[in-house]
Order: C-alpha cells, then structure tokens, then sequence
C-alpha cells in the first residue's frame, strides 16, 4: 500500500519536470497518442499549450520561442507521420544550435511487434538530426530521461534532442518522481596561451576582418564584439545564412553577410593579414568554387564554444574553445593591455575610411530609392522606407523575405532598438510561425513576419494558430508571384555550367491563378488588406500595428498583401 501512494504516473513526471525547467508553453498537434500529455496539461498549474494544425508549424514556433526567450524549447508531435512531417523544422533547429526539446507520442509497447497503425522506430527517425535520441521503456526511466534531455539540449553545443513517449508507459507509476533542475554554470574561457597569442596577433595586424555567426546573439556577445571591432578598426561580415544580429547593422564597420561561395568570400577578404572568426560556421556554401577564402599569408584565429568547429573546413593558426562572451570579453581585457597610441592612430585610419566608403554606399541606394519612390508594382525600396517609418520602438521582426532581404538589411538597423530572427537551416516557411513564438517570448515587442509569397504558402496554417490564440503579431507577405530566388540561382546556374540562356521556366512561377492571401487569411479568422499602390502603404502599415498592438481593442493579427517589383 505505502508503495503505491508514494508512486506517481508518467505523464505527471512530465509534467513536474516542465515546472522544474521552468517551461512556459509547449507547442504541438496532438492525436491519440499525445493524450496523455493533453491530460497533464489540464493542471490548472501546467505550462500553457500552443496548438498548431500542422507539425512543422509547431517546431518553428517553439525553436523561434527558444530562441526570443532564450530557454528550451518544448514541441509535442504526433507518432510517426507526426515527427516526419516536422523533421524538416528539426532540421532548422539542428543547424541553428536551437535548444529544443522534440517530443513524439508512441503507440503502447504491446503493439510493437503487431506494427500497428502510425508506428515506427521513432527514435530513429529523429537521430540524424537531434544531438540525442531516445526512447521510454518504462515509466521508471522517465525522470531520469526527461532531466537528460534538457540538460542534453541546453549543453554546448546546444540543439534539439528527442525522446519517444510510449502511451502505456506514460500512464505507467513509478516511486521515481521528477528530478530538479540542475544549476549549471558553464561558461569556458579560453586558454591564457592562446588568448596571448590571438591578442598579440591582433595588436599587430594592419588589415583585421572579422567573420561572426548567430552564436554571437545566443551567447549575449554582440556589444563586447562590437567593442572588440571598434577598438580594431575592423571590418565585419556575417555568416552566409544568419539567424541573429551578432552586430549591430548600422555601424560603418559592418560589410553584411558572406557570400554563398569561396570566391566571393575570398572578394570580401580582401587584403586581410588577420582573420578573426567568432562563433558561427566558416563557411556554408551555395556554390562550389576551388578557392581557399583567405590570403594566403593571412593569420587565422577562430573563437567557438564547440571545439568541433574549430578548424573544421580549413586550418586555423589560433584556435580557442570558449564560450564567445567569455572569450570576447578576455580578448577586449588583453588588448586593453597591450593597446597603444600607434594602434590607436592606425584603427582610427581604417575606422574612418570604412565610414567614408559606408556613406558612398547608402548615398547610392538612397538614389536607387528615390528614383523607384513612384513606381508601379510598389518597389523594395518604397516597401522598406516605409516600413522603416512605421515600426514600432523596440520590434522585433521573424525575418525571411528571400529575395526582398538585401533591401531589407540596407533600409533597417537592427541591433538594440531593433531585432531580427530567423532561421539557420535554409528550410522554407519559417517567418509566419516564427512570429508567433517571438511574441509568445516578448509578448511586449511589436513583431512582424516578412515573408515572401512562395514561403508563406508553407506554413499558411500559422495564421489559424495566431487566430486562435490571439497573438498580435502582423504578417507582411512581400508579393511578385513567382520563386524569385529560384529564377536568380537558375540564370547563375546556367551560366557556371556554360549552357546557353533558355527560355523562362514556368514551374517557377505562382500564377495563374493570382493567389489570394487576403482570403487565405480571412478564412483562418485573421483580418487583412491588399496593397497595390505606392500611396497606401504608409495607411496599410499603421493600421497593421495598431490592430496588432491593440491600440483599437483586443491585440489581433494582421496580414498585408503587398505586390511589389522583384529585384532585377
């Protein structure tokens, strides 16, 4: 009898352990053998549940979440159709370094051998891409896999994991109850040899680069590597596909992001006698090129929390393994040291040549703007001005407007007043569903989706989540009816293989028929406008936020169809 009173199901094991770690929302689309977790849920105590009528939707939302509140993320799928429907968001999380926790329900234990109906080896399918893999046998296994699992997530690197919960097991007792929350503090600083060596190097070099990655946001590293920067006179560049600022856009020394190959990295290297890079990944391409993107007499120093990512595609001369804030943070406290008038003299020279050249630049596209302000389709440039105007203090924006983004980057600053998150892993239809975990996580931030119409038409279905939960968040689809990007890469593919231009290719193209995104998003209860003309979108703007910001009543969201020019 004793032993029974003191045992406790395994559905409440979960659901202690989601208090332990402090969860607030888990996400998911339930079936039968997530019914237990629905259960649990119920406790008028249990973390609130975020309902999604497609998986990928739910993982995008929980990863962007994870992301926004920087804590791990929950996300509940349904069997084996259920978890493979959302893989190609895991996969996202996978190479974003996310900390998601991804469960699957499993069908009872008893049926394994009958193979029955939605069953797989699930822990399987999820292994290629989550950091650990693993499935309940019994509910005395539970505490001990659920505390492995956001351990396992949270640890560098960190990333999703996944765990299989069978519907027996999880109804199963146990005198095991869940374990507490352990207090972690693992932030590594870097080797004092290595630290010297990079510094000194560093003191030395005539032209600094530095290359920095979205790890740079998720360690809180940006303001000591825009102090690291500014001290150098260094010029800064992105990763190939960032997820975070890791530097804020409006400084003279930022250059933008990488190119998606060898050769334009190595054009954007210049003459660079010292390369730093920071915590991201050197290099993902695009495009194979047999380059080597440095100078060849270049001196190399990489700073990550992974030492697997340490010289990796190519060797470096400095390698260290350090949380990035703490490394960052070392480095600035060495060349602080070491600093001198004569490297004062010569980061000032190349700070103010970098500014003259950041000015040229913005005069250029200012022209550009001008010059397309009137036309009809709306322009990029018009778009961008005059989203610009109408943000809110503070926005955040889910950001995946494809071949809009370069516009994007150069009409915005993001950095302190303005933040911007997106997605690692190149996956399509993240900014809709991103949005609603941003705003779950900053429920104080204005948030915008920017979105184009190909990628939107993705996750569509996010718009009955945003409904349904009344999450003021507001949508922008950037409209030119066609995969623009792909029309881009095809001209640039023929040309690297050396076939003659052919003819246009209409598998690229989203009409006929013109595609209604008002309806689309009418139907899932959301309210919405089309804009065609240039002189409706500084009205079309304001009205989007004061619905989402709930200035006129209940926060509700709001999605603005804007037919735009694509880029040339």
């Amino acid at each position: 009898m004793n032993r029974m009173k003191n045992s406790v199901t395994g559905r409440k094991i979960l659901l202690d352990t989601l208090r332990e770690e402090g969860v607030r929302y888990v996400f998911g689309n339930p079936g039968t053998t997530e019914l237990p977790l629905l259960e649990a849920l119920q406790d008028e105590s249990a973390p609130g549940y975020v309902m999604a009528l497609q998986e990928s939707v739910a993982v995008i939302m929980a990863e962007a979440y994870a992301q926004a509140a920087g804590e791990v993320g929950v996300v509940n799928l349904h069997a084996g159709p259920g978890l493979g429907n959302g893989l190609g968001a895991v996969y996202n999380a996978w190479e974003g370094k996310t900390p998601l926790v991804v469960t699957a329900g499993q069908q009872d234990t008893r049926l394994r051998l009958r193979e029955p109906l939605l069953g797989h080896d699930l822990a399987a399918m999820a292994a290629p891409l989550v950091k650990w893999s693993q499935e309940a046998r019994c509910a005395d296994e539970l505490a001990l896999l659920f505390n492995r699992a956001f351990k396992t997530a949270r640890e560098a690197p960190s990333g999703p994991v996944f765990l299989s919960l069978p519907l027996d097991v999880m109804d199963q007792r146990t005198e095991n109850p869940a374990l507490p929350r352990s207090g972690m503090h693992t932030r590594s600083t870097p080797d004092p040899d290595g630290l010297r060596e990079a510094a000194g190097r560093l003191l030395d070099a005539e032209h600094p680069l530095i290359f920095c990655g979205s790890g740079v946001a998720r360690a809180g590293a940006v303001e000591e590597l825009r102090r690291l920067a500014q001290r150098l006179g260094a010029e800064v560049y992105n990763e190939v596909l960032p997820s975070r600022v890791a530097f804020p856009t409006g400084s003279p020394l930022y250059r933008g992001w990488a190119g998606g190959d060898m050769s334009r990295i190595r054009a954007a290297a210049g003459k660079a006698d010292v390369v730093l890079l920071v915590a991201g990944e050197f290099f993902e391409e695009v495009w194979f090129e047999d380059a080597r993107p440095f100078p060849e007499d270049a001196w190399l120093i990489q700073l990550d929390d992974s030492p697997a990512n340490l010289g990796r595609n190519f060797p470096v001369h400095c390698g260290l393994a350090a949380d990035p804030l703490a490394g960052l943070r070392a480095l600035n406290a060495e060349l602080e040291r070491l600093w001198g008038e004569p490297q004062a003299r010569a980061a000032e020279a190349r700070t103010r040549a970098l500014e003259e050249l950041r000015g040229r630049e913005l005069e250029q596209w200012r022209q550009g703007v001008r010059d397309s302000w009137d036309d009809r389709p709306i322009s990029l440039g018009r778009l961008m001005g005059e989203l610009k105007a109408a943000l809110p203090s503070g926005a955040v924006i889910s950001e995946e407007g494809i071949t809009a983004t370069d516009e994007l980057n150069r009409a915005l600053e993001f950095g302190p007043e303005l933040d911007m998150i997106g997605s690692r892993g190149g996956g399509i239809g993240q900014a809709f569903p991103s949005a609603l975990g941003i705003k779950l996580a900053r429920p104080e931030s204005a948030v915008l989706a920017v979105s184009g119409d190909g990628s939107a038409l993705y996750t569509i279905q996010s718009l009955w989540s945003a409904a349904h939960h009344d999450i003021g968040v507001v949508f922008l689809v950037v409209n030119n009816g066609m995969y623009r990007i792909l029309k881009h890469n095809l001209a640039r593919y023929r040309s690297r293989a050396g076939h003659e231009a052919g003819p246009p290719v209409s598998a690229l193209d989203l009409t006929p028929p013109p595609l209604d995104f008002v309806a689309l998003a009418r139907g899932f209860g959301v309210e919405a406008q089309r804009v065609e003309e240039p002189e409706a979108l500084a009205p079309a703007l304001a009205r989007a936020f004061r619905a989402a910001s709930g200035d006129e009543g209940p926060a509700r969201p709001f999605l603005l169809d804007v037919v735009v020019a694509g880029p040339g």
